[in-house]
This record gives C-alpha cells, structure tokens and sequence, in this order.
C-alpha cells in the first residue's frame, strides 16, 4: 500500500462549486483538503490560472467564496474524470483559514450516513440556489432526516446528467427560464428517458397559462409561482416525500403550526386560483 505523504489528510466528498463570474458553469470537486481541492470539470483552466470560486457544502456552512490557483491538469482516464487541482495559494491567508475550518469541520463529523433523500435543484442563480438549498436543510430538522442530500446544477443539460447517474436523484426541483437546455425541454427529456421517466418534478416558474398546459401534460407533481415562498417550497418537497414514502406524514400536514400547505398537484382547481385577478403577480427575469 502506498503510504500518504500529503501534508493534511483529505476527505472524498462531492461538493457542488459555482464559478462567480460564470453562474452557468456549475462542477463538482472531491478530495477536499486544508491546502486545496480537487474540480471536476471540462472546463479549460491554465496552470498558474486563478479563479474565485463559490461552494456549495450542504449541512455544514453557508455558502462559501474563496480564491484558488490551478496547479495541476487531468485529462480523463484511468484516474477519473477531467477536472484541475487547485489550491488557496500561501499569501491568502484569509481563504486559507476558510478552507482549513472547512475540512476541520468535515474531520470531526467523520463519515456521514448515505442520505435518506436526494433533491436536485435546478437554478443558474447561485444566490437563489442556495437560499433555496437553505430553506430545503429545514426538512432535515423537523422530519429528524439522517442526511438530505441537496445538489445543485446551473443548467437543464447538466441536470439530466446527473439524473442518469447513482446515486439516484428523489425529486426533482427546475425552473423554467435557464441557459443550454430550459425547464420545459429538460423534463420533456427525463418523460421520455424509461429510467427516470417517473420521477417527481416541482416547478418554479413564472406561470403562463402555456407553460401550465405543457406542465399538466408532462404530470409534473407541482408548481410555484415566483416569487416563491420558502415556506411553500419546503411544504411541496416535504409532501412529494411523503407520498413516496421517504418521510412520514404529520397529523399536522393538513395545516401544520408554521401554515405550510400540504402538497398540492397540479388541478383545475389550482389552475383556477392561480388565475384569481387578486393573486400577487409574479416576478419575471
């Protein structure tokens, strides 16, 4: 066996990182360490090359910025797939400090369990994503989860790749309005796609009446206006779960203490209070 002669232990993880300055070019990183991590992308990097970086660590911090500079290549291969190995060069000391807290941080929870659910989100609004990944951790406390595994992607492209890849994704959660491949083109794609073909889907969107025909015809489980109340976001992904037997249902779900609605498909009756003349109109990019 080959003996470890890094100077800091790493963990090997897969932690979602979104690039600042180029929010629809969301990878994913492992091998998490004190000095640096490793990104696994197809991007083309130079070494020497530096890039400010923002990650995505579900259930441990906030969204984190760093500044790293590229310091080694890998092409895919044997080792795995493509991507760079980057570092928190040695005059940063403040980014440093971050990333060193970080694996600390990772070190003393050792190995976590295997997620009793997986939701994707699908937003190439970074600050969005993660406000919405926030707002999602709260199922984790109030149903006693073991894990809620949330990951996020930028793109309906990227977001299909990850579905047909393990581990298994429970729910998926889109808007409609992105780059590369849209909402609506993305969950035409995973209809038709026999392994994934049923999996559930809430979508944020800003609500055309064309939108909804289309949405209703794809079986989509759900639909939230924007702007979208937190609140609201976890009560559907709360009762997808619920309905496919991941979490338990309360007795209070039919009108919990906080007045989170149980999840609502998408009905004619829906259709109808959506379209009330009062209902607050709903922002739009």
């Amino acid at each position: 066996m080959a003996r470890e002669r890094r100077a800091h232990p790493r963990f090997p993880l897969v932690l979602a990182v979104q690039y600042l300055g180029a929010e629809s070019a969301l990878d994913y990183t492992e091998n998490l360490s004190e000095g640096g991590l490793f990104l696994r992308t197809e991007r083309q990097f130079k070494r020497g090359e530096k890039v400010k970086l923002v990650l995505f660590f579900p259930q441990i911090v906030e969204p984190l910025e760093i500044e790293v500079e590229v310091v080694r290549l890998r092409e895919e291969g044997p080792e795995g797939p493509p991507g760079v190995a980057v570092r928190v060069p040695d005059g940063n000391v403040v980014d440093r400090d971050k990333l060193t807290e970080i694996a600390r941080r990772i070190a003393a929870t050792g190995k976590q369990p295997e997620p009793t659910a997986r939701i994707l989100l699908v937003e190439d609004n970074h600050l969005v994503a993660s406000m919405y990944a926030a707002a999602l951790r709260r199922l984790a406390e109030t149903d006693h989860l073991t894990g809620l595994g949330i990951e996020i992607v930028s793109d309906g492209a990227q977001a299909f790749d990850r579905l047909l890849r393990e581990p298994r994704i429970d729910v998926l959660v889109t808007d409609i309005f992105m780059p590369v491949l849209t909402g609506i083109e993305l969950i035409e794609k995973v209809r038709n796609e026999p392994a994934v073909a049923e999996l559930p889907i809430l979508v944020i969107t800003s609500g055309s009446d064309r939108e909804r025909e289309k949405l209703e015809r794809f079986g989509v489980a759900a639909m939230l206006r924007k702007p979208v109340k937190y609140h609201e976001l976890v009560a559907q992904v709360r009762g997808i779960l619920v309905k496919r037997g991941i979490i338990r249902q309360r007795r209070t779900d039919r009108a919990s203490p906080e007045g989170e609605p149980a999840v609502t498909p998408l009905t004619d009756e829906v259709r109808a209070r959506k379209d009330d003349p009062n209902d607050e109109p709903a922002s739009r990019r």
